[in-house]
């Protein structure tokens, strides 16, 4: 059989450096895959000998888009370690912050970060503004911005791009290719909305600015918060909460719930209905092992499960008649391995809890390297090939994130 190797690196869009590498068969399927990160952050050695109290600057330094989660994360491992309550005010606080960083990553995620691998910005040019104002009124008519006038000035925008012959944000795009099947009409809608969004994420984030002082990375404190809270003061706007700054945070809400109800899901319905194929595709862990840690606290520092909003569990095999209690405290539950890492352990095979944990680098120049540290030309799977440890929940490889977290709530009923 012959094969064609295909190698992606880095991979462009995501947080991080990332490489991906493919082996084609005969008729051209994919028959083996993997992929590598290909950055090194050493945060745990970067923390060592720190004062824990300052962990939360440091952390959540290790994204520029899922910022505030990794500094929360510190703060309360930190409470938890000495066992300290924080203000419920600051409670209510930190989950505005996370539920501001939720609405945003989605939006973001879908609109700026995966979009443009199935909408062609180009195609659009090619659509009648009135066919694409009828599809608006259909899948969304409580959407304000439906005009045929509207999405004639957006194609106009467009138009004036690729004229230029300076696409911008839109350079460099698979535009014409074939695997897009999206008619010229919805291509319109979702530039337009790309374009919305691209705006809404500016107005959104404001509101770190308001209660964490800026985005991205928010500023955080143990025991609290570093916001001030004063609703007679409407002096020193946007750095304080007071009546004006409630106000318009309240605004913000509101306009993230029409977002999300009246573009996000709208369009992730209709852009689907042209990729049904997709479904196929990728699905790794889901509906079989899925993990929700659990969030959004109601009870200052309580994540048992009458004070937490999003349930927290572990399904195995898909099985949704059983969900296991989840504690990442306990060592036998949760380990990080180093087999396929440029790490080393004092036992190679075997697992260690975050706790417990090393980060020591050991990195090993691999098989059609062309001789330097950083250059390579084919990882081999059965050896070190990735910055990126690899964690398992009782030995379970897990999938964690938004399907897995509704999944989660379905079977508790929540």
């Amino acid at each position: 059989m012959s094969e064609r190797r295909i190698v992606v690196d880095p991979v462009t869009r995501i947080e991080g450096h990332l490489r991906v590498q493919a082996v084609l068969g005969d008729d051209g399927k994919i028959v083996d895959s993997m992929s590598t990160g290909t950055m090194w952050r050493g945060l745990e050695v970067i923390l060592k000998g720190r004062d824990p109290r300052d962990a939360w600057a440091f952390v959540e330094r290790i994204c520029g888009v899922c910022t505030g989660i990794h500094a929360l994360s510190a703060v309360r491992a930190v409470e938890d370690a000495i066992g300290i309550k924080i203000p419920k005010n600051a409670n209510l606080i930190r989950n505005i912050l996370n539920a501001t960083l939720y609405i945003h990553d989605h939006i973001v995620h879908f609109y700026q970060l995966s979009a443009l691998d199935w909408v062609d910005v180009v195609s659009a040019l090619d659509a009648d503004p009135r066919e694409t104002a009828a599809i608006q009124q259909k899948i969304s008519p409580r959407h304000p911005l439906a005009a045929v006038g509207y999405f004639r000035d957006v194609q106009n925008r467009v138009k004036k791009l690729v004229e230029s012959g300076q696409l911008s944000i839109f350079n460099k795009g698979y535009w014409g290719h074939p695997a897009m099947k999206l008619p010229p009409a919805v291509n319109l809608l979702a530039v337009a909305h790309y374009l919305e969004v691209l705006d809404f994420q500016r107005e959104v984030v404001r509101i770190h600015t308001i209660l964490g002082g800026k985005n991205p990375h928010p500023n955080y404190l143990v025991g609290g918060v570093a916001c001030p809270i004063n609703v007679h003061d409407t002096g020193a706007q946007g750095t304080m909460v007071n009546e004006v700054t409630l106000n318009y945070m309240r605004q913000v809400a509101k306009h993230a719930v029409d977002i999300v109800s009246n573009v996000y899901i709208p369009d992730i319905k209709a852009i689907a209905s042209f990729y049904p194929d997709w479904f196929k595709y990728g699905k790794g862990l889901a509906g079989i092992n899925m993990m929700s840690y659990g969030d959004f606290p109601e009870i200052a520092n309580d994540y048992s499960d009458k004070s937490i909003q999003i349930p927290r569990g572990a399904i195995i095999n898909g099985n949704l008649n059983e969900v296991f209690d989840v504690d990442t405290r306990d060592p036998e539950q949760v380990q990080e391995f180093v087999d396929h890492s440029w790490y080393k352990y004092p036992e190679a095979d075997k697992g260690l809890h975050p706790w417990d944990g090393i980060t020591d680098q050991h990195y090993e120049l691999p098989p059609g390297s062309d001789g330097t540290e950083t250059k390579f030309n084919w990882l081999a799977p059965d050896g070190k090939y990735s910055w990126i440890k690899s964690p398992r929940w009782r030995g379970h490889m897990m999938e964690v994130g938004p399907l897995a977290r509704m999944v989660i709530g379905i079977a508790k009923n929540v």
